[in-house]
């Protein structure tokens, strides 16, 4: 094992497997998200807000952004 490994035991909670997550893998805040791939479970924090701090950060757009509904036809002249 190298030293980003560690052996843990998995148990039940009720109905549902579990394994207790050493102090030093602890993840931040009070959620996340779980997915399969293949064998493996990953296990990634809920990061909320961090967009909106990424954004706040960032300088607004001089240019002007083309029309891109300007070829389409009328709403109205849609048919299905």
């Amino acid at each position: 094992m190298s030293t980003s490994e560690r052996h843990v035991r998995l148990f039940r909670n009720g109905r549902n497997q579990a394994l207790r997550i050493p102090r030093e893998y602890e993840l931040e805040g009070e959620e996340a998200i779980i997915r399969k791939e293949g064998d493996r479970l990953i296990v990634e924090p809920v990061r909320k807000g961090r967009l909106l701090a990424l954004l706040s950060t960032m300088k607004p757009l001089e240019e002007q952004f083309p029309n891109v509904d300007e070829d389409l036809p009328a709403q109205d002249d849609v048919t299905l």
